[in-house]
């Protein structure tokens, strides 16, 4: 039987998705070792994941369906979204990829002008392709059903005929090395190449998706120019990154809407 102490970290775990053992030493204003003592019996039953740094919810090791990854952590973001749109200057060139975060990015650049957009995501394209003069390359290819995202060799064969300012690239998982993880090796392919193909890489990761694991690696930290997300990452995450050079932004809660900006320093 479980005890209040497990039930509440049940409870905190399973609205997150994933918790830290830091975030549950605050939660519960107890030690480490008193988290990890009552950890051990919810890892034990499959009732939780043990990860780098905490635990995951077991149905959010593969990757959920996209509607719900939509509403996952959407003011965090759309906090992310606000501050690169602050670093994107009107008439600069961008590959974007399609995952959720990107979604947001997309909207938060509607008030720009002038933009080049190389896509996978239809939906993307739809948000920027029709307006304040932005030209938008929509990527061919197999359409994902669960995204309307283009994948495959035909998709990467297009993305090698641009090159662009800046690859904004989502994740599934930031490794506790600072790789970058997805569920997918076609995201991982897209990434890939994007990363080829752009002066500078910025990554876009809310908290829940730092120190955690997927199944495919793309890129190392050291591929890596800009990290933007919500929360500070922990001390072992940012060593690594650090020592690849990575610029860490930390987006504010709240932003002024700007539609241009200065660029992301080289």
């Amino acid at each position: 039987m479980r005890n209040r102490r497990q039930s509440e970290i049940l409870r905190i775990a399973r609205e997150r998705g994933s918790v830290s053992i830091n975030e549950l030493t605050t939660a519960l204003a107890v030690s480490d070792e008193t988290i990890r003592r009552n950890l051990k019996p919810l890892v034990a039953a499959g009732l939780l994941l043990k990860v780098h740094g905490g635990v995951v919810v077991p149905d959010r090791v593969e990757e959920p369906p996209y509607q719900r990854r939509m509403q996952a952590n959407k003011a965090a973001k759309q906090q992310i979204a606000a501050e690169v749109a602050r670093r994107i200057r009107d008439g600069d060139s961008l590959i974007l990829d399609g995952g959720t975060s990107n979604i947001c990015v997309a909207i938060a650049l509607r008030d720009h002008l002038g933009l080049l957009i190389v896509t996978n995501s239809a939906e993307v394209a739809c948000i920027l392709g029709t307006r304040n003069g932005n030209r938008v390359f929509l990527a061919g290819g197999e359409l994902r059903a669960d995204d309307a995202a283009a994948f495959g060799e035909a998709t990467l064969a297009f993305l090698r005929q641009f090159r662009v300012k800046y690859a904004i690239l989502s994740v599934s998982a930031i490794s506790p090395k600072g790789e970058l993880m997805y569920f997918q090796l076609c995201d991982a392919d897209y990434a890939r190449a994007a990363r080829a193909q752009a002066d500078q890489l910025i990554l876009i990761a809310d908290h829940s998706k730092v120190g955690q694991e997927a199944v495919v690696r793309a890129c190392s930290a050291e591929d890596i120019d800009m990290l933007v997300t919500d929360e500070p990452p922990i001390a072992d995450i940012r060593q690594c990154l650090d020592a690849a050079n990575v610029a860490v932004v930390v987006a504010a809660a709240a932003m002024p809407s700007v539609s241009a900006a200065p660029a992301v320093s080289g």
